[in-house]
């Protein structure tokens, strides 16, 4: 009964390793199908379809300014009453090249009187439209 005491030797590895792979693909798979869903919700939009000429002059400016009593002005001047300034919204979105509309509130302007003039904006078609913010 001899023993065979002499250290064996060991066996070189040849296989590779495949739980990194594994775990790689398996984190790839998971952002593949959370992006897939954001991908599906694009928001078309309407591209200008005959290439847009550049002006020379840039589009006039008309300041509507609205009071904190609710009186409304148009480039300084006070209108009478809202259909007044429908009229003159009517004239800035029939022409071609529309005109630049600065809605000018005073700081203590009710936010009725902001919407209304926006409101009557929109529907009227005036589409180069912003806000100033009041000073003071």
């Amino acid at each position: 009964m001899t023993m065979n005491s002499a250290p064996k030797q060991e066996e070189v590895m040849l296989e590779v390793n495949m739980t990194p792979l594994i775990d790689v693909m398996l984190v790839l798979i998971i952002m593949f199908i959370i992006t897939i869903p954001i991908q599906n919700d694009a928001v078309n939009i309407n591209m200008p379809t005959q290439a847009q000429t550049m002006t020379d002059q840039p589009p006039e400016v008309v300041q509507i300014s609205i009071q904190s009593d609710g009186g409304i002005l148009w480039n300084s001047e006070r209108l009478q009453d809202s259909a007044e300034l429908e009229q003159r919204l009517k004239l800035v979105a029939a022409k071609t090249e529309q005109d630049q509309v600065q809605i000018r509130p005073e700081s203590q302007t009710a936010y009725k009187d902001l919407v209304m003039v926006m409101a009557a904006a929109q529907r009227l078609g005036v589409k180069n439209m912003g806000i100033v913010q009041p000073q003071g």
